[in-house]
Formats: structure tokens, C-alpha cells, sequence
């Protein structure tokens, strides 16, 4: 029989505790490898929840447009936060009707001014922004005074050409010659391609919407809002903003804007973003015009 010598003991010794740390670490990436995956997959599971969610904040709020008027639980369409609790979901839905915001295409040219003014530009950048806007969406190539065509945009190195005709999207308006990032994030909230009115309904309009009234001072929009706020917190009307007299248009009650926040317990969250077009077909009452992940609002100022 053939016995190990002390020294090949000692060998074989150090050779399994080698293998032995060796399966150890093996062993333990393992078990990390799928705890990440059993994270990952709890994460997605949430965030795909929070999605559904959210989706479901924005047809909740869409069933409440069909409720009567008369309803006293009916939700207005006037930007108002609704909280709502959906299994363990806690959704923050805010319903709007567009002609409570600036249109895009359609707005007067005052009323633009005075946007982009409230958002931190002088008089000066503003009208020249405005007439880029101006020129972008105009059907022929002339530049306004200040404004931009194609030769100026290639002449700054920009790969974005005016495209000669209505914004298609909001987003479109980040290409225009003179847009920054900050001036967009201040604006675009404000804006709507849906109303098609050349100015707003004020009963209904938000803050940052009434900010952008020429000549008006922030003191009074807000008393203007004390107001309209005391109004409907005893069931009567809301009243017009004298001083957007100039800018006034009818609730049209046929085209909203519909934003959805889904928190989950673990923190997860999604944003849904819709506006839709109330029809007179029964078959199809509700159109989606337009459907997308909203973002996180920031405020910000541009100087």
C-alpha cells in the first residue's frame, strides 16, 4: 500500500482549500448574479406595473368626462389635481380642456409674445424667438425681420430645416432657430397644438397660461385664481379674467389634455401623458390624438 509523504499531504492540503475557495467564489457569484437578476426583474415587474397604472388613471379620467354635469363628483376639466388611490397605486391625475392653453399654431401673436416673455426673455429676444416660430410654421420661404429661413439655420450648422407648415408636435418647436432647452421646458406645458383658437379660455386657463397676458402682473393673476377658486369652492362659475378680455375664447368642452402619475410603494414611478377628442360617434366616442410617457414637471427660467 502506498502512503502520502507528509509533504504531499500538505500539497493536497492546499489544493482543496484552493478548489474550495475557488467553488466559494464561483458559488457566490452565482447566488449575487441572481439576486441582480431577481432585482432587475422585481423592478421591471413594478415599473411595467406603474405603466398599467397610469394608463388607467387616464381612462378613469376620461369615463368622468361622460358623467353629467349635474354630478357633483363629476371632476372639471380645469387642471385641478385628483388624488387617487388604485389598489396599492397612488395616482396624482390632472385633467384639462385645451382651449385652457396657448395653441401652437393658432395663438396671436401677442399672446406668443407674452409667453415667451414669462418664460425670462426681454421684450427684444422675445419678438425675435416669435418670429422664427413665425417663419418655421408659415407656408413660404420669406424671412420676417429677425426671423429665420432656411439659410440662416444652415448657416448656424443646425440640421433641422423650417419646415413651411403647421407644428406637427410640440416637440417640433425645439428645433426652431433661437430655442434653447430651458425656454422649452418653461413653455411647453403652456402649449397645445389641439385648441385651434387664437386665444384662451381663462375660466379654466392654468397660472402659467395666465402669466403670458400681456401687460399683466403675477399679483394679478393670483387674485384673479383666489377668485376663481372661491367661485368654484361654492358651485358657481368660474369667472372670466377681465384682463385676457382681449384674448378670451369659449370653452370648446371637446378636446382635453390628460396627464397621469403612478407612484408604487417601492418608489417606482410613470408619468402618462394623452390628449383626446370627445366624438359624436357612438361607436367611438373618445379619439386619442395624441399618447406618450410624460415627463417629471420641473420649473425653470430662462434669463
Amino acid at each position: 500500500m502506498h502512503f502520502l509523504t507528509e509533504k504531499q499531504r500538505g500539497i493536497a492540503l492546499i489544493l482543496v482549500l484552493w478548489i474550495v475557495a475557488l467553488l466559494t467564489v464561483i458559488a457566490g457569484n452565482f447566488v449575487f448574479a441572481v439576486r441582480t437578476d431577481t432585482v432587475i426583474a422585481a423592478n421591471q415587474v413594478s415599473e411595467a406595473r406603474a405603466q398599467a397604472y397610469a394608463d388607467a388613471g387616464i381612462h378613469r379620467a376620461l369615463y368622468e368626462l361622460f358623467k353629467p354635469t349635474a354630478d357633483s363628483t363629476r371632476w372639471l376639466a380645469n387642471g385641478a389635481p385628483h388624488e387617487w388611490q388604485f389598489e396599492d397605486a397612488k395616482l396624482k391625475i390632472n385633467l384639462l380642456d385645451e382651449s385652457g392653453k396657448i395653441d401652437l399654431n393658432t395663438a396671436a401673436e401677442p399672446l406668443l409674445v407674452g409667453l415667451l416673455q414669462s418664460a425670462g426673455l426681454d421684450e427684444e429676444k422675445a419678438n425675435k424667438l416669435l418670429n422664427a416660430i413665425l417663419d418655421w410654421r408659415d407656408n413660404d420661404t420669406l424671412v420676417r425681420i429677425n426671423g429665420a429661413e432656411e439659410a440662416e439655420y444652415i448657416a448656424a450648422g443646425l440640421k433641422s430645416l423650417p419646415t413651411n407648415e403647421p407644428f406637427q408636435t410640440l416637440e417640433e418647436l425645439q428645433q426652431v432657430f433661437g430655442m434653447t432647452p430651458a425656454i422649452y421646458r418653461a413653455i411647453v406645458g403652456t402649449l397645445t397644438l389641439h385648441s385651434r383658437l387664437p386665444g384662451i379660455n381663462s375660466a379654466i386657463a392654468p397660472r402659467e397660461v395666465l402669466l403670458a397676458v400681456p401687460k399683466v402682473t403675477a399679483e394679478q393673476v393670483d387674485a384673479y385664481l383666489l377668485e376663481r377658486q372661491a367661485a368654484l369652492a361654492a358651485n358657481q362659475p368660474a369667472p372670466p379674467f377681465p384682463l385676457a378680455a382681449s384674448f378670451s375664447a369659449s370653452d370648446t368642452g371637446t378636446v382635453f389634455n390628460v396627464r397621469s402619475e403612478a407612484r408604487m410603494p417601492d418608489g417606482s414611478v410613470f408619468i402618462r401623458e394623452a390628449v383626446a377628442r370627445l366624438t359624436r360617434e357612438p361607436k367611438r366616442p373618445i379619439a386619442i390624438l395624441s399618447w406618450k410617457e410624460g415627463e417629471a414637471v420641473t420649473k425653470e427660467k430662462s434669463t
